[in-house]
């Protein structure tokens, strides 16, 4: 029996939406292993039997006489712990459409789900009057081109590296900080280590030699700390990191050999250092900033010793718990007036390429409409990041941005490949939900990633096990998205996150000897794989079944991947071929 209540379809949304200006993409959730088969009904609502009322959004009887219903197979996507995942494409001939689903259930059920009812249509009779009442289909109203997502699509074409630029390269140890330490102390909170954008200049050789085509900064804005997060001027580079200069050369040198350039924007918070939260802080309510910020009393800075404040019920609002990150209200129109022309200044008078933004569900969605309008309105092909570490389809209908930082499949991967903490099912449906969460257009787009300046390196998730790390960046690389490396991976740097996110921001290697540059070789390969085979982005992954408990193998284009994630040699069966895996090791078959 086809269990009812585990049927899904929610419109305008992941499972209903405009892929293109033409083409409709449509899904349907039902109970695991139950449907046989679904078919879409779908057709124009204007469409009605000779005589019949030419209305398509009528209800109760006149809603009888709809013959513009045309019959389209829906592929099974995919399957995740309970549930199969049913996908199907329409173009409509006057971009409308009404449409339901036909459910053929294994024990001879066939039923038809509409947005109304649930109808058992077994009976001919019945079903003749039920496909012809257009009032139980659900509606896609119109496909207006403006509310299409249009990602720009070099993203899908882009190897990604991060940069922290704080310890990525010195290349004028003259503008570092007071108090620089030698390249490669030991980091903490609160230590500089000279990097810069000139050194940045210098490694751009290195950086188009590994392969990589775009390049992602944490902050570079003029700022207190080491990471820069808390920004006290938007409008001028930090000058120890060379000041406009240094990034209007780099912005040259960067696209001159076809690389992409991608800013931190951080609206969430400004630093505790900024002139306009140091205005608050002298003028109180009186300030003219006083309303850019979320204050629940003045004066901001409480008059008891420090020891004394109730960090979880300040008096103001912050970024988590930091009180030097105080958060901006982006409601404050003056506010929002001045955020969004440092959006549109980056973009108009340095040509960057793209926008992370920091914190970006935090900031209201209103703020990122705009956003979007004056970033896309300077550059259309701008790409628009966010960072959401969470499920986030409601910033992702076309007006705000254009992909998300794939955190829930970095999750799934080093669950598996790092820490054992899935099973091989576990890790299949984990992949495949994050494939069906979003629209395919928005996965081609996805920034995926293993590490960052806010995770553990990925080696060190896995164990110093480098073989293991391995498994990681080669299934990341054959995913749909932009893949990411952060700084330093390549040559196997290590380092935890810790309490205070230090050990994972260590000074770039630059001394060979101290480099694995076998392991950079690899990821070479990974590179220039990813960059030969475009189906690798294809937005859709194909199974293939292995009999071993710890062994996966997945089909992607012409290619099969077969993957051994345990410490024992394995030969498992893929079709005809018996294939040989060493621990931890894998094969490529179809190159």
């Amino acid at each position: 029996m086809i269990t009812k209540s585990s049927i899904v379809h929610t419109p305008k949304s992941a499972d209903a939406y405009a892929f293109n200006k033409e083409t409709l993409h449509l899904r349907l959730r039902t109970a695991i292993n139950e449907v046989e088969k679904v078919t879409l009904w779908i057709g124009d609502p204007y469409h009605w039997a000779e005589g019949g009322l030419d209305g398509g959004n009528l209800g109760g009887s006149e809603a009888h006489g709809w013959v513009g219903g045309n019959e389209v197979k829906m592929s099974l996507e995919g399957q995740t712990e309970h549930h199969d995942h049913w996908f199907a494409e329409f173009t409509p001939p006057k971009r409308r459409s009404r449409y339901g689903f036909i459910l053929h259930g294994k024990t001879g059920e066939k039923l038809v789900y509409g947005e109304k009812r649930i109808v058992d249509i077994s009976d001919p009779a019945v079903e003749e009057v039920e496909m012809s009442n257009i009032s139980n289909f659900f509606c896609f109203p119109y496909i207006n081109p403006r509310d299409v997502l249009e990602t720009p699509q070099w993203v899908e074409n882009t190897i990604w590296y991060q940069i922290f630029p704080e310890r990525f390269a010195n290349g004028r140890p003259e503008i570092s900080p007071a108090g620089v330490q030698p390249w490669g102390t030991e980091p903490t909170e609160h230590n500089f280590m000279g990097g810069d954008l000139w050194g940045v200049i210098d490694k751009l050789d290195y950086l188009q030699d590994l392969g990589v085509n775009g390049l992602y900064f944490c902050p570079i804005f003029t700022a207190n700390c080491n990471h820069k997060y808390d920004t006290v001027d938007y409008y001028n580079v930090d000058p120890h990191f060379g000041g406009n200069e240094a990034f209007k050369a780099f912005v040259k040198e960067a696209h001159r050999r076809g690389m992409k350039i991608m800013l931190d924007a951080v609206f969430n918070h400004i630093g505790d250092k900024s002139p306009l939260w140091l205005d608050v802080v002298e003028k109180g309510q009186d300030s003219k900033y006083a309303d850019w910020f979320w204050i629940n009393e003045f004066p901001v800075y409480p008059d008891t010793p420090k020891d004394q404040w109730d960090f979880w019920n300040f008096n103001y609002e912050t970024f988590a718990n930091v009180l030097e990150m105080p958060k901006l209200n982006t409601e404050n129109e003056e506010c929002r007036a001045y955020l969004l022309d440092v959006a549109r200044h980056w973009v108009e008078e340095f040509d960057i390429d793209g926008w992370r933004l920091d914190v970006a569900n935090e900031v209201d969605h209103e703020f990122w409409r705009d956003f979007r309008k004056v970033v896309k309105g300077v550059k259309p092909d701008c790409y628009i990041l966010g960072e959401i570490w969470h499920e986030g389809m409601a910033w992702l209908r076309g007006e705000q941005y254009d992909s998300l930082m794939n955190y829930p499949m970095t999750q799934a991967i080093t669950d598996f490949f790092a820490h054992n903490l899935s099973d091989k099912q576990g890790f299949i449906n984990d992949v495949s939900r994050s494939y069906m969460s979003y629209p395919r257009n928005v996965n081609k787009a996805m920034f995926n990633l293993l590490d960052s300046h806010d995770t553990s390196r990925i080696i060190s998730l896995c164990g110093g096990d480098k073989a293991k790390a391995k498994l990681a960046y080669l299934f990341m690389f054959t995913q749909v998205g932009s893949p990411c490396i952060y700084y330093g991976g390549e040559v196997g740097m290590d380092g935890d996150r810790g309490m205070s996110y230090d050990k994972n921001r260590r000074c770039m290697v630059w001394d060979e000897n101290k480099q694995d540059l076998e392991f950079r070789q690899f990821i070479q390969q990974m590179i220039q794989l990813r960059l030969s085979h475009p189906e690798l982005n294809d937005p859709s992954i194909s199974w293939v079944d292995v009999a071993d408990e710890q062994c996966i193998a997945y089909q992607r284009g012409r290619l099969t991947f077969v993957l051994n994630n345990s410490d024992s040699a394995k030969a498992v069966q893929i079709g005809l071929q018996q294939v040989e895996l060493e621990p931890y090791g894998y094969q490529i078959l179809g190159l």
